[in-house]
């Protein structure tokens, strides 16, 4: 259980959080949103131990392991498979122990030692790190690579990795999809909701924050409300609140304006200054609603260019790649004004390559780039933001571009871009990554580009400024080509999706859902338990080369082996359902712990040893339904099998 009772808390001048109350019980899974610099990330470091409030009271369940993810990681010789490993502290001191018993031949010790290790699951722990490694993108010749190999936002996906991987009663994480791309967004979003504990999640993706989390917490004026439901609820209900507010403000001001007016006009009588009297005290002693606050929306725009070419630019016969490598080959592409391409396809397909030779940072490896006349790119990458010049201000990097801009000119535009007063006049070193994202977008726009060619341009920007962005895009009337892992932006400003995928460019005939669909079944068949299958058209391939036999007594041999195989289905399938309602005793087990665990009293004192078992008990049946899931879906996998078998043969 979280608690926060009547919390302060200030960095510098600004206040961040003022008497704030919260409460969130065990097994809540919890967006935490607001503005930029509203406090989300103190609120972790405070839970991490790294922060004080300064005034006001936090305590959290005693005992619980916190996984949090990290947003730095120093460049290191170990390897990516070790560094995850590293995240659980308990695997790697019982794997030091265990060696070291070993040498010193305390032999009873060691076996105590491996009974340990065994009930952590350390055994398939490097299974788990490589299952991490391989959904978060990373690729089997990766698990070796050194992490110092690795770019900034690659070893951030390794935090994330190694934050997954820690035991954990609560986990924080912190911007998760900064990184990643679509394809490992999903991946997070369906572990995620597969994790058991405590979840509090800082994000500005709402497609993820709505399959992921069932509460929210609002950073709003100082402090915290929540929310029971997803993100789009709490809109709603937001909205709902907000008019409320905004209606019972109306009515106490009118009841306030009628109780001034009747002292002004009466406290000077006689017969009326005892009951002007009482007014004055009423007007005292009130609790003053505060209007509805809502901030002023942040926008901006893309002006085109005046003039277009058509097409704007195309590609013929076009291979893609470096020199070492081709990623794509032999395609056509011809961008006109007003489309609005997104593209989809597994990482390292060569989305990424796709937008480096359309922008001109790629040569072809063969075939022909067409630009057209009146071409003009506007162009967003993640080192975008690393090529700004950290020791100039906003205003500097304009005027470099734009010379003969006055200062108001200057300042007004950047204004535009949340750049307000002597911000615009400051160091970008200091800024965050979501202004320096803000001041990339700025830069294009700037130029009025006719072609949009946006690479994960929602990293680092918050729900208002991804908003602003989107209809920016909406409103733009050139092409662009967008690559992003942000779905609410994809479907809103992508009208014809391109796969990139086993070195091809094709139009993909579907939606997002589609997306996900075909990569759920791209990933099932390139898993391992996919490799029987081949066998199976060997025997059909190879059957034509003998004469089909089709009497009576081939018919009667095919019924006796259907008979056999029906006689092999029949126990498995009763244990099959025997093992599916042990899983379901266990699951309705565990939600019954759940509920006791989600009682505020359970955690006073005087229940502590209560609390404990409780606690003990949830772990184990934790530990047994995770098993016996296992054996349950090895269970159906086999009779599925069996079933197709059995298919087979009577097709036959």
């Amino acid at each position: 259980m979280i608690k926060l009772s009547q919390l302060s808390l200030q960095r510098g001048r600004q206040l961040l959080l003022d008497k704030a109350d919260l409460t969130l019980n065990p097994g809540y899974k919890v967006g935490i949103i607001g503005s930029n610099g509203a406090g989300k990330s103190s609120l972790f470091k405070m839970l991490t131990g790294e922060l004080q409030p300064d005034s006001g009271d936090l305590s959290i369940t005693s005992g619980w392991r916190i996984a949090h993810m990290r947003q730095e990681v120093h460049a290191s010789e170990r390897t990516a498979l070790d560094y995850v490993l590293d995240g659980d502290t308990e695997y790697r001191r019982l794997e030091n122990e265990m060696a070291l018993a070993e040498s010193e031949e305390r032999y009873i010790e060691l076996g105590e030692l491996h009974a340990e290790f065994a009930a952590i699951d350390g055994y398939r722990a490097q299974a788990r790190a490589g299952q991490l490694l391989d959904g978060l993108g990373f690729g089997p010749h990766d698990h070796e690579r050194e992490v110092s190999s690795f770019s900034g936002g690659w070893r951030i996906r390794l935090n994330l990795a190694q934050a997954l991987m820690c035991p954990s009663d609560l986990l924080l994480l912190d911007e998760p999809t900064n990184h990643l791309d679509l394809d490992a967004t999903l991946w997070l979003e369906q572990w995620l909701r597969q994790y058991q504990g405590t979840l509090l999640l800082i994000s500005h993706d709402r497609d993820f924050i709505d399959n992921v989390v069932d509460y929210i917490v609002h950073f709003d004026q100082c402090k915290t409300v929540l929310y029971k439901g997803h993100y789009t609820f709490f809109e709603m209900a937001r909205a709902e609140r907000m008019m409320q507010q905004q209606a019972m403000f109306e009515r106490q001001q009118a009841q306030i304006a009628h109780m001034e007016d009747f002292v002004r006009r009466f406290k000077a009588k006689a017969t009326k200054a005892r009951q002007a009297q009482s007014r004055i005290k009423a007007l005292e002693r009130m609790e003053r609603i505060a209007a509805a606050h809502v901030d002023t929306p942040f926008t901006f725009t893309f002006e085109a260019s005046d003039k277009l070419s058509h097409p704007l630019l195309s590609l013929t016969d076009a291979s893609l790649g470096y020199a070492e490598k081709a990623i794509v080959g032999k395609m056509k592409m011809s961008l006109q004004p007003g489309q609005r391409i997104g593209l989809l396809g597994p990482n390292g397909a060569g989305k990424s390559t796709l937008i480096k030779t359309l922008v001109g940072e790629l040569p072809l490896r063969s075939g022909e780039y067409h630009s057209g006349e009146h071409l003009r790119i506007g162009y967003f990458a993640q080192h975008t933001l690393e090529s700004l010049d950290m020791d100039a201000t906003p205003a500097v990097h304009l005027q470099r571009r734009k010379p003969a801009w006055s200062e108001q000119q200057v300042r007004n535009f950047l204004g535009s871009f949340g750049f307000l007063g002597d911000r615009a006049f400051e160091e970008v070193g200091i800024f965050s990554g979501g202004e320096k994202a803000r001041l990339a977008l700025a830069l294009i726009a700037c130029e009025r580009p006719n072609v949009l060619l946006m690479d994960e341009p929602t990293n680092h920007l918050d729900l208002e400024v991804r908003h602003a962005l989107t209809m920016a895009m909406q409103d733009f009337e050139g092409a662009i080509v967008l690559v992003s892992h942000d779905r609410s932006l994809l479907r809103s400003c992508v009208d014809t999706f391109l796969l990139v995928a086993d070195g091809k460019v094709e139009e993909f005939p579907g939606d997002l859902d589609d997306y996900q669909r075909w990569l759920s079944e791209r990933n099932t068949k390139s898993a391992p338990q996919a490799a029987p299958e081949p066998k199976v058209e060997v025997k059909k391939e190879v059957a034509p080369a003998a004469p089909v036999v089709d009497n009576a007594a081939a018919r009667k041999e095919r019924k006796r082996l259907a008979a056999e195989m029906r006689q092999q289905l029949s126990p498995l399938k009763k244990k099959a359902e025997k093992q599916e309602a042990e899983v379901g005793k266990l699951e309705a087990k565990l939600t019954e712990l759940n509920e006791a665990l989600a009682d505020p009293s359970i955690y006073d004192e005087s229940k502590k040893i209560v609390l404990k078992g409780l606690l003990t008990e949830q772990a184990d049946v934790q530990t047994r339904l995770a098993n016996a899931e296992e054996i349950w879906l090895g269970l159906t996998e086999e009779l599925e099998q069996l079933e197709i078998q059995l298919s087979n043969a009577l097709d036959d």
